[in-house]
């Protein structure tokens, strides 16, 4: 039997049962991935979070009287059995709450606005907030990101547009070098150029040579540290920005590139109305990636030990972690959280162009 337009009639429910079909289809291939995803991301968050609002118990003490032929001294002593039963009894700690979110080592509302009040302008205002630790890791961690991230996308975007006009014969060497960057371990290259910055190393011993200065050190100076952590960020992370623009510059549309030089673009205008435009949702992809990885950094200060003049968050969590005999565990816990928040906050707006530009693609 036929339908009204000649296809063949459909027991009643097929598409149901087809729209069932396809939706049990991909649940159970998309569980594989969901499971990791809550079993290696969700949860430790959850559990991240929850540690964040306890504290650690404090010590039980006893206070006894010692006499002796002098008289009697009071002396102080902890307990612990009774602290160890405590902890036992209670191991996140003590029900905290948000508190330490709050406290002087995290955004220290109470020391805000008592910098708020007794400062006399905005340069005396950030300079009471640069006092404070947390801000004080904060301020780095944006200007590395937000310096890092624009630099890496356009001199990638410029090597990837570089390469991809040499002849092809050189193609395949400008492509490997490009990359060796991006071969390096993070905290091998850091070390690197960490000892070539050095006053005995070759890029410090040029700078006093050119300069006349024995004493000049970038090590010495915060704004010259500062400058190299993000040289190197860019040196390190180019070859990623640089790999993905140049894939996505072998899918431009050859008809459309000619249709452009046919009606007069010079190739400045091809690129601004032509490449750019396609490569988009690359761009957009890159961006996230940087965003999350720039926002975390953690080798670079490490390797370049620049504790003394340069501080990010994640450097911030392992000082509370490695505290002496004491892990600061909640304090570590509330700046995870802290970070976590704030890569969310900085990854939205890319997100939200690029739902837009998937829906107007939809449409």
């Amino acid at each position: 039997m036929k339908g009204a337009l000649g296809g063949p009639l459909q027991p009643i429910g097929f598409h149901d049962g087809a729209h069932a079909m396809k939706h049990r289809t991909f649940f159970w291939f998309i569980l594989p991935t969901l499971s990791a995803m809550i079993l290696f991301i969700a949860l430790p968050i959850v559990s991240v979070f929850i540690q964040s609002l306890f504290v650690q118990h404090e010590q039980v003490l006893v206070v006894s009287e010692s006499c002796g032929p002098f008289g009697c001294v009071e002396e102080t002593q902890v307990d612990t059995e009774a602290t160890a039963k405590l902890r036992e009894e209670q191991p996140l700690g003590r029900f905290n709450g948000l508190a330490t979110y709050f406290d002087r080592s995290h955004l220290a509302s109470a020391e805000i606005a008592e910098v708020w009040h007794a400062s006399t302008g905005l340069s005396s205002f950030i300079d009471g907030i640069m006092d404070l630790k947390f801000y004080k890791a904060l301020v780095f961690t944006l200007t590395y990101t937000f310096v890092v991230t624009p630099l890496v996308l356009i001199f990638g975007l410029a090597v990837a547009v570089g390469v991809n006009n040499l002849p092809k014969a050189f193609r395949g060497v400008a492509i490997f070098i490009s990359l060796l960057p991006f071969l390096v371990a993070t905290i091998v290259g850091s070390m690197i150029l960490s000892w070539m910055v050095d006053g005995e190393g070759i890029i410090g011993a040029t700078l006093q040579n050119i300069f006349n200065d024995p004493s000049l050190s970038i090590k010495a100076s915060t704004p010259l540290m500062w400058i190299m952590l993000m040289v190197y960020g860019v040196w390190h992370t180019l070859p990623f920005a640089f790999i993905t623009f140049y894939a996505g510059l072998q899918t431009v549309p050859k008809d459309t590139l000619e249709a452009a030089r046919v009606d007069g673009a010079n190739k400045w205008q091809t690129m601004i109305n032509v490449v750019v435009p396609h490569l988009m949702p690359l761009v957009s992809f890159v961006t996230l990636m940087l965003l999350m990885d720039n926002f975390r950094v953690f080798e670079p200060l490490v390797s370049f030990q620049a504790e003394a003049h340069a501080q990010s968050l994640s450097t911030f969590i392992v000082s509370d972690l490695r505290e002496a005999g004491n892990p600061l565990y909640a304090s570590a816990s509330a700046t995870s959280m802290l970070t976590i928040l704030g890569v969310v906050i900085l990854l939205t707006p890319v997100l939200i162009r690029t739902w837009r530009d998937f829906n107007a693609k939809a449409h």
